[in-house]
């Protein structure tokens, strides 16, 4: 912790701005923060989310340049705050750090990557049901009712993931709704039966 300083930040703040310079880099200690950023029609895109041990803002000071996204924290959410001189140091004199970084930069990637794959060729119901068995799979847990995606998403947030309007979101969700294989109810989503929506996603079944 000797890098920064733990700063709290209060649930819907947005503590990094697209088009600010890159003076910090955040480190997730606690919490889950959106990356949104603004399209060229001045609609906000939801692009990421980001969890406990992920670095956010790190780019623009990798780069020296300015924030692509905001990122905005979802509930209460702790970070370390380190100044963008003191973390390029440390990767210096850390190699080891410095791979970490890289592997984690690839790894996002190969995940925005294979989101692509996912999303080409199919129907929104079908793309719907593949990015929330994604965001089950990285940030969900168990409840009686099944297995909550653990991300509080707007369909619209959801559309922006997978690049459909929010009307067709609607419709899709009522879609699997129906069959019932998701439960929605404010902003959280609920895979009832994961091999069931697994194989509506075409995708090989998943182990309860």
């Amino acid at each position: 912790m000797e890098l920064g300083a733990i700063c709290p930040i209060a649930d819907g703040t947005a503590f990094l701005r697209q088009g600010e310079p890159g003076t910090l880099v955040y480190l997730i200690l606690q919490g889950l923060v959106k990356i949104t950023a603004r399209a060229e029609n001045g609609e906000q895109v939801l692009l990421a989310v980001r969890v406990r041990g992920d670095l956010v803002g790190e780019m623009a000071v990798l780069g020296r340049g300015t924030r692509s996204a905001d990122v905005t924290a979802c509930g209460a959410v702790n970070v370390l705050a380190i100044h963008g001189n003191a973390f390029l140091g440390y990767l210096q004199r850390k190699p080891v750090a410095g791979f970490a970084v890289s592997g984690a930069l690839s790894d996002r990637l190969q995940w925005a990557n294979q989101r692509r794959l996912d999303f080409a060729g199919f129907g929104a119901d079908v793309c719907l049901a593949r990015i929330l068995l994604s965001l089950a799979a990285r940030h969900g847990y168990g409840t009686a009712q099944g297995r909550d995606i653990g991300v509080p998403l707007t369909r619209a947030e959801l559309g922006g993931l997978i690049g459909i309007k929010e009307p067709t979101v609607r419709k899709a969700m009522r879609t699997l709704s129906d069959l019932g294989l998701i439960l929605r109810a404010q902003r959280r989503v609920v895979i009832k039966d994961l091999p069931e929506l697994a194989r509506f996603a075409e995708l090989i079944p998943l182990n309860r």
